[in-house]
């Protein structure tokens, strides 16, 4: 299992359009991908869940995949939450 904290660095968010651009993503790999708030832990290629988090700039999440390919599936992602997924960052 691979795991790794990001931090929301995009100014709104992670509201719709970076939501499904995390989904569209995570669901090029096949492991299993949770992204963990607090006490919340979602799959990643799931965009309701992604959306019920409602996290805000400055929230800390951890990136958590399991499976053949998780160490470039978390790096992926954590590569769009390190870009603020080509938004204004703050």
């Amino acid at each position: 299992m691979k795991e790794q904290k990001v931090k929301i660095v995009n100014k709104l968010g992670l509201h719709a359009r970076p939501a499904s651009l995390l989904v569209q993503t995570a669901m090029g790999f096949s492991s299993s991908i949770n992204i963990i708030k607090d006490e919340a832990k979602i799959d990643a290629k799931s965009i309701m869940g992604i959306l019920m988090l409602a996290a805000a700039c400055g929230t800390e999440l951890t990136l958590q995949a399991e499976g053949a390919d998780e160490e470039t599936a978390v790096n992926k992602l954590a590569e769009l939450f390190n870009n603020g997924f080509g938004e204004k960052i703050q």
